[in-house]
């Protein structure tokens, strides 16, 4: 079996199908058609795939230009239809892994793809899960229901874990660059998942199983989750203590070892740092261990955008102004600079906050021209003159930077700077309230 699908795998004579074609899948299935695979994408949402097939992309890192020249060559197409997963040879899962209102994994995307998978599968298969999740999902879930079918995983198919590593809006590292973690369920699972994506990644990285490279992904953005929860409490003795954190956290960073720089800023975002910690977190407590790191970021990450909103009272106050009734323009709601990407946005909890207690709140973001928030829709108003002196604070939550901030201070009559985007800016004190 192995050598079948080795095979047709070097001489890229297998067929790739693809399930999710969001900011993981389609970068991905882009990669694998442009090195010469036939790909499928399998997505359940109609406008996505339509959007692919079209020959466009609504994915920032990946051009449209791109998706056509494949299209156009017969190497990329999308699909609603799970009965082509029939014709494919490797499966790579890329669905959302959201948590629930109680903060529990929410695998049904993952188990939805599996059930799908299993209606289809047949031997010389490899099926490689990227989506985030806890250890143990790959063995404990998907490899019972596939083996549903009578096929044995690491004997009839193919079974690993490879976490994706996606970084929207980063210039430097993409899919092909990134080094890429694969554990498999076993030895030939692991040496098939690295051969596969060896032909499209610079450097493939195999792990000894798939609870190995499950917890990879997690430790990863626990990482960043729980030194971006220290620098945001460094920040809220800083503001205590009467000291700029920005400049503190600067000079700390010239010491050449010991220290990696982060920085503060009004909450996380996106998809994978406010969620993954809490899944490791979850299935920890299964186990009767608490992970107290892992809680303590969460929940001063999570309250940074109620200090946000009380940075901007204190502002207001300057101008002996209250929120309520104050007219706020929010600079920037996607969660970090330079994408369109929304998910998870402190913005969006500082705005709900703001119109909570009686702001008038308006936005602008060159990324994002409107959002679907709360039942209603916003859409980004121009950032003219006129805009800023109306607004009573100006709040930079998003430092995008395609933005004047030196010209938007000029303009405007408050600023509350949660990104140091003004830190060039020489201006009275009174004027910016930072972060």
């Amino acid at each position: 079996m192995a050598s079948v699908l080795e095979n047709k795998i070097k001489d890229k004579s297998a067929m790739v199908g693809i399930i999710g074609l969001g900011y993981v899948g389609l970068p991905l299935a882009v990669e694998f058609a442009r090195v010469g695979f036939r790909v499928i994408g399998i997505d359940v949402l109609e406008k996505k795939v339509d959007i692919v097939n079209r020959g466009e992309s609504d994915i920032g890192d990946v051009p449209s230009e791109q998706v056509k020249i494949l299209r156009e060559a017969n190497r990329l197409e999308a699909t609603t239809d799970f009965s082509r997963l029939e014709e494919v040879d490797c499966i790579p899962i890329c669905v959302p892994t959201p948590l629930n209102k109680t903060k529990d994994p929410d695998v049904s995307y993952i188990l939805g793809a599996v059930e799908q998978i299993k209606n289809h599968l047949h031997k010389n298969q490899l099926v490689v899960l990227e989506s985030t999740t806890y250890p143990g999902t790959t063995d404990e879930l998907i490899q019972p229901i596939l083996e549903k079918t009578g096929l044995k995983a690491g004997e009839d198919f193919f079974l690993a874990f490879s976490p994706e590593r996606v970084d929207p809006g980063n210039s430097q590292y993409s899919t092909a660059n990134t080094p890429k973690v694969v554990g498999g369920i076993n030895k030939a699972s692991t040496e098939m998942a690295k051969l596969f994506y060896e032909q499209i990644i610079t450097e493939v990285v195999p792990v000894s199983s798939t609870k190995a490279a499950e917890m990879v992904k997690l430790l990863e953005n626990t990482f960043r989750s729980v030194n971006i929860g220290l620098v945001n409490e460094v920040a809220l003795m800083c503001d205590r203590l009467q000291i700029d954190v920005w400049e503190v956290i600067d000079a700390a960073a010239t010491k050449p070892f010991g220290f990696l720089k982060f920085y503060p800023g009004p909450g996380l975002g996106g998809h994978c740092i406010p969620i993954d910690p809490h899944y490791l977190s979850w299935k920890l407590r299964s186990l009767n261990y608490y992970a107290r790191f892992i809680e303590l970021a969460g929940d001063i990450n999570s309250h940074m955008p109620e200090y946000v909103v009380e940075l901007i009272g204190r502002s207001l106050n300057k101008d002996k102004k209250s929120i309520a009734g104050s007219r706020l323009l929010i600079l920037g709601i996607s969660y970090k600079k330079d994408i369109s990407d929304i998910r998870e946005s402190p913005a969006l909890d500082v705005i709900r906050i703001l119109q909570s207690r009686g702001a008038k709140v308006s936005y602008h973001d060159p990324y994002v021209p409107s959002v679907s928030f709360d039942g209603g829709e916003m859409k980004s108003v121009s950032l003219t003159e006129n805009a800023l002196k109306k607004s009573d604070c100006t709040v930079i939550i998003t430092d995008h930077s395609d933005l004047d901030y030196k010209w938007v201070v000029e303009r405007s009559r408050l600023i509350v700077d949660t990104r140091n985007a003004t830190k060039d800016v020489k201006v009275g004190k009174h004027k910016i309230t930072k972060l």
